[in-house]
């Protein structure tokens, strides 16, 4: 049987792949597995950026259904898989260092807030997302939805089971751009390791200024971004990145 996920690490990059194909059900072990290298990656000085993708043809149709429906469980059970299923996401979100989703499929339900928890979308021209909860008896998701989808649209997907496609994501504005399959993860790698050439220190802080301020207000919110370029202007990173402006250096003497 296959890993539930894999985790490669190469140039400061980490890429994790759901890898229970065909359709990379989210099962107990792959949720276990995603908290632990979601958290692995937090504290990994050679990583500063990460990619979430799947393998085949399917990012993730979302929740596993078939063990869902086997036997009763415990007293407890279910609320113990409820929260399992909230910290995989925040593993995601709360990773320290940006994620960014190569959807190379369809990503439904639980796969949808999957890629709702990445910083930076990228998808497939045979991507789609999509809230099929009413179909299968279930309820979830919307709320990541809304993280992406405005107020009509999010409700249309939950009420009718609609799936948006790849393109009309990009003309939406929800993702980054649409690509032909061969050509997602080279363009995923490439955004990855631009990333990966900034301050480490910047790109941390920076991400923990995205998490932070994104249901504060405004007065808040900037106040928060303001404190975060005083702590970071303390830091050599700082100055580095102003003199290699000031001299037009694209080259830039980093600390890890």
């Amino acid at each position: 049987m296959n890993k539930p996920i894999d985790l490669w690490i190469n140039n400061h990059v980490a890429t994790v792949t759901l890898n229970v194909p065909p359709v990379n059900a989210q099962s107990a072990a792959m949720m276990d597995a995603l908290i632990a290298a979601f958290d692995r990656i937090s504290d990994d000085p050679d990583v500063r950026c990460a990619i979430l993708t799947g393998a085949g043809k399917i990012f993730s149709a979302g929740a596993d259904l078939k063990s869902r429906i086997k036997g009763n469980p415990e007293p407890g059970a279910q609320w113990a898989h409820l929260r399992r299923v909230r910290e995989t996401f925040y593993a995601v979100m709360e990773c320290r260092k940006p994620v960014i989703a190569a959807v190379n499929g369809p990503a439904l339900g639980a796969g949808l807030a999957l890629v709702a928890s990445c910083d930076i979308l990228l998808v497939s021209e045979s991507a789609n997302f999509g809230l099929p909860e009413i179909n299968v008896g279930l309820m979830g998701g919307a709320r990541h939805a809304l993280r992406l989808f405005g107020h009509s649209l999010t409700r249309r997907m939950v009420l009718t089971g609609y799936r948006v496609p790849g393109p009309e994501l990009l003309r939406r504005g929800i993702v980054e751009d649409c690509l032909p399959p061969d050509q997602l993860m080279p363009a995923a790698r490439a955004m990855a390791e631009e990333i990966a050439s900034k301050s480490p220190h910047a790109i941390r802080l920076a991400k923990r200024t995205l998490g932070s301020i994104e249901n504060l207000s405004l007065r808040d919110g900037y106040r928060f971004e303001q404190n975060m370029t005083a702590e970071y202007s303390k830091h050599p990173d700082s100055r580095e990145s102003m003199l290699g402006f000031i001299e037009k250096r694209e080259e830039r003497d980093f600390e890890d």
